[in-house]
């Protein structure tokens, strides 16, 4: 018998809810949709500015966080017929991303950065970027993120001396309030046995509410498992009081359930 099997898993996600839905089938699971990340904006017009100026200026480094940001900035510059010279530009600036999305579109375009997050998290991104030009000048860097932790990302390089021009290519809107609530009611009655969170936004969206944060810890804390698809999201649920968090190995959505199945398997009858 599958680890899965009489399990309902909650699947927080909104852009690979199907690709879960259809991997916990698979293990004789039942998913219970209920996506909580907001429906994501793209900011055409401040994307193409970010263009503009990332061409008219010079920048030491241009740091990429997600690789919808990457992709969103590339798109923007072919489409104002730009794309040759702002991929040449970055070929002549020294780079530096976290994620594996980012990291794809960094080798389809041929792109070679400096550093590369270790564990996938900002903060790793960030000490070696600080070990790196501790006590020297300070850098011009194009940082591209978006609006959850722009500004804390921004501030961060600033107090270490360095100028920040802060590219937001994209951003995402308030989640449906109806599915958050029934998702926060499922958790609090223990009514599903997981959830599945792919992003820190997911997170921070269903502990938004300080009222119900100490009955949604609880409810983890006790029968329902919460799972992360990676070190960045699992930091967000352990930052609000969880503690159990289970994540794959190898941050992707087939070894997520992989590691689910694994768990329950190994549970007593």
């Amino acid at each position: 018998m599958n680890g899965l099997a009489g399990k309902k898993i909650g699947v927080a996600a909104v852009r690979a809810a199907k690709e879960i839905s259809l991997l916990i089938e698979k293990q004789s699971g039942t998913p219970v949709i209920l996506p909580i990340q907001g429906r994501q904006r793209l900011n055409e017009d401040i994307s193409a500015q970010n263009i503009t100026d990332f061409l008219a200026e010079s920048f030491d480094w241009a740091i990429f966080t997600t690789g919808i940001g990457a992709r969103t900035l590339t798109d923007s510059a072919e489409n104002i017929g730009l794309q040759s010279r702002y991929l040449d530009k970055l070929k002549e600036t020294k780079l530096a991303v976290r994620g594996s999305k980012t990291m794809k579109w960094i080798k389809e375009h041929g792109l070679e950065p400096i550093h590369v997050s270790e564990d996938g998290t900002m903060d790793n991104l960030l000490a070696a970027l600080d070990e790196e030009y501790k006590g020297k000048s300070p850098q011009r860097i194009f940082l591209q993120a978006y609006d959850q932790d722009d500004d804390k990302l921004k501030s961060i390089l600033e107090e270490n001396g360095h100028t920040v021009y802060l590219s937001r290519p994209y951003s995402y809107e308030k989640p449906d309030a109806l599915v958050v609530d029934q998702l926060k009611q499922s958790i609090i009655e223990q009514s599903l046995d997981a959830i599945v969170f792919t992003s820190k936004t997911q997170v921070r969206n269903i502990f938004a509410d300080p009222a119900q944060s100490t009955q949604l810890i609880k409810a983890f804390n006790d029968q329902v498992l919460a799972v992360a698809v990676g070190k960045v999201t699992a930091k967000e649920l352990e930052s609000n009081g969880i503690k159990q968090v289970l994540q794959p190995e190898h941050q992707k959505m087939g070894a997520m359930i992989v590691a689910i199945d694994h768990h329950y398997r190994q549970q007593p009858v």
